[in-house]
């Protein structure tokens, strides 16, 4: 639910004022909704289902915002969160609704997208949606993370996620939905930093030094790198020497850089990178691929949920070996590889150069000859290389970022006319306004399926099969 698409009429509510609504929907950032005498209150930590007292903290001349003041009726889908940090952070925002549940309102969202956004009939969208593919245990799943540090009232370095809209930090070093071994990297770093007196990052002053602790963990090879990024340059932090013997007794330590980034910015990380200990890399491998991963490379978050993704377009794409495929968004070249073993050909386009080396080199890891990538914008190169008709795809894959494929972009691929298109969209909303515009080019909506790669949270990637009418 979008709160311009609510009609109200004009209500008598005050801030800080106490009142009881029912909780009838909830919206894309895990809010709850209900209305007092027909005036629309969005109210976090709520449940479709819930009746609750509200104390109204913002009234705006449509709707307002209220925070959980007491739970009168529990909703069937509510359970209590296991992480006592969960109302407070910004990160799981649907944990208080049972999985299973979070799961049909994922689909439910792919589905009124394509039906709102995209235009397609409700029974189209009914007769090609398969479902959505969710995890036996949704905890632990995430092999990336960047934790803020800060300070708490006693003047002692802290990290944890930020608060909801905010840029205050709650202080957690045990999240659930990350690998366990980051507790131990961080109270590594915090303890370091208390005994050198190491300042840690004041965002409104542009003071201070350490900034972010980022980490990624290869969750099949154990792998581990972890990554400080500071106000300063490595010189600045004191006992690097020995934080990094602390640190390397950790099982799995692979990679111990520093990042500095001296700007005063949201942006995590800065243009340079140093290497203090080991790699400047780790490696993984999904589905018997092995992955070179360095510290900016775009590498899905859920490992188990990213090989039923792949998988799942691999299915779309029904290669029998002959065909050659046009990879788009490829990254470092992650579906490009997990194509190549059944495609004939794989052509891979990204934009960013250093993506594009590390694609490379990991079909090099791997052994695969069969793929050949290419750095600039696909509607750029695309032209040039058809003029070959060797290169013209049977296929093209595209998994762009949230913000959906460049309209230049869905015009090169129409000109293409591959026999199918496999989106693969983390924006049911961009994907469903794409859709849209290579269905006018020519194409059905044959397959659509979800995949829950980011457990707890309003996220949702999709896969969807796009035919040639006709064929």
């Amino acid at each position: 639910m979008k709160k311009q698409d609510l009609w109200n009429k004009p209500v008598s509510l005050r801030k800080k004022q106490v009142v009881t609504v029912d909780i009838t929907d909830m919206t894309r950032e895990g809010e709850g909704v209900g209305k007092y005498a027909g005036f629309p209150v969005f109210v976090k930590d709520t449940v479709t289902g819930d009746r609750a007292e509200i104390l109204i903290t913002k009234i705006k001349k449509n709707y307002g915002y209220g925070r959980l003041h007491k739970l009168l009726t529990a909703s069937p889908d509510r359970v209590d969160p296991p992480c006592p940090s969960a109302r407070q952070c910004g990160g799981c925002r649907i944990q208080q609704i049972r999985y299973e549940k979070q799961l049909d309102m994922k689909l439910d969202h792919v589905r009124n997208c394509l039906e709102r956004i995209g235009g397609f009939d409700p029974g189209l969208v009914e007769s090609v949606t398969e479902g959505i593919m969710g995890m036996e245990e949704p905890w632990h799943f995430r092999n990336k993370a960047q934790y803020p540090v800060g300070t708490d009232r006693q003047r002692n370095p802290v990290t944890g996620f930020y608060a909801g809209r905010t840029h205050t930090i709650i202080p957690n070093t045990d999240c659930l939905i990350q690998d366990p071994v980051n507790e131990k990297i961080l109270m590594t770093v915090l303890a370091h930093m208390k005994r050198f007196r190491i300042p840690a990052y004041d965002e409104e002053k542009g003071k201070g030094l350490v900034r972010h602790i980022f980490t990624r963990i290869g969750k099949e090879t154990g792998q581990i790198m972890v990554c400080l990024v500071i106000n300063g340059s490595r010189e600045q932090l004191a006992g690097s020497g020995e934080l990094v013997h602390t640190l390397r007794q950790i099982p799995g330590m692979e990679s111990i850089l520093v990042n500095s980034n001296r700007k005063k910015t949201n942006v995590i990380m800065g243009d340079h990178t140093e290497t203090l200990w080991g790699n400047p890399y780790i490696e993984d491998r999904l589905d018997g691929l092995t992955f070179r991963i360095g510290p900016r490379s775009f590498y899905q978050v859920n490992p188990e949920q990213t090989v039923k993704l792949y998988g799942k377009a691999m299915e779309y794409a029904s290669l029998t070996g002959r065909e050659t495929v046009w990879d788009l968004y490829c990254g470092i070249g992650t579906i490009s590889l997990f194509l190549s073993r059944k495609a004939g050909r794989v052509i891979g386009v990204e934009v960013v150069p250093e993506a594009i080396e590390d694609a490379r080199v990991n079909a090099g890891l791997n052994g695969i000859g069969n793929v050949e990538f290419h750095v600039g914008k696909a509607e750029e190169i695309a032209p040039d290389l058809c003029r070959d008709s060797e290169n013209r795809p049977d296929v093209v894959v595209v998994d762009p970022p949230r913000k959906g494929c460049d309209g230049t972009l869905l015009d090169t691929i129409l000109s293409m006319e591959p026999e199918r298109i496999v989106y693969v969209s983390c924006d049911p909303a961009t994907l469903a306004r794409d859709l849209k515009i290579l269905c006018a080019g020519g194409y059905d909506l044959s397959k659509v399926a979800a995949v829950d790669q980011f457990c707890h949270s309003m996220h949702v990637e999709t896969v969807v099969l796009m035919s040639k009418e006709n064929t």
